[in-house]
């Protein structure tokens, strides 16, 4: 809710310069030399992201032809995730190692949990929460990868004159909204991580 608002307040304000959120973006690539990393447009809302395998920063059809303070924010941070795999961020690594164990214990996880429980089988409910644990770790690791995204883009922004002294505000709220997702997903996983080991312990006495 909280990002949805910020974006929706700021993506009505637009930026001094006239810039599109491909032109922030470009901007920014080119001036780390990164002229190899390419620009696509895409569907959805918020589905703004950079795919790491494929050297592609990808933004939604309002982010890549808005000239709002919130196309500009959200453009930057993606190309944030951008110069964090040309510098080879250790965290954004770890977190691209993790995507396989992740997917894979976010989706067997549930089975072998419901299961265990199911069948009072404490073997398979540790089992679960294993591969669950794999999902968490990813969440987690997320938190720094997007937090220093967020503080590259509005770095970038800045110095590249991309906004005004007095759109620094807004720009940082949208940027700060969006990383508040990132830390309420992860608090819901480990919570329920918890939740879940608690579980295991009370079978495990009874």
């Amino acid at each position: 809710m909280k990002v949805r608002s910020t974006y929706s307040k700021y993506s009505k304000v637009p930026g001094s310069t006239g810039a599109t959120g491909y032109d922030v973006a470009r901007r920014i690539l080119d001036a780390h030399g990164l002229y190899d990393v390419q620009i696509e447009e895409i569907r959805g809302v918020l589905s703004d992201h950079y795919d790491p395998r494929s050297k592609v920063v990808r933004l939604s059809s309002d982010i890549y032809h808005g000239h709002s303070l919130a196309a500009i924010a959200v453009a930057a941070h993606e190309c944030g995730h951008a110069l964090q795999d040309q510098e080879d961020y250790a965290f954004l690594r770890f977190r691209s190692a993790l995507v396989p164990l992740a997917s894979f214990g976010s989706n067997i996880s549930w089975i072998l949990i419901i299961a265990g429980i199911f069948f009072t089988m404490t073997n398979l409910l540790l089992l679960g929460i294993i591969f669950m644990a794999f999902a968490v770790l990813f969440q987690v690791v997320t938190l720094p990868v997007e937090f220093n995204a967020s503080s590259r883009a509005m770095n970038q922004v800045v110095e590249l004159g991309l906004i005004r002294n007095e759109e620094e505000s807004g720009a940082r709220k949208v940027l700060n909204a969006a990383a508040m997702t990132y830390v309420a997903a992860a608090a819901v996983a480990v919570i329920e991580l918890l939740r879940f080991i608690l579980m295991y312990v009370a079978m495990n006495d009874d």
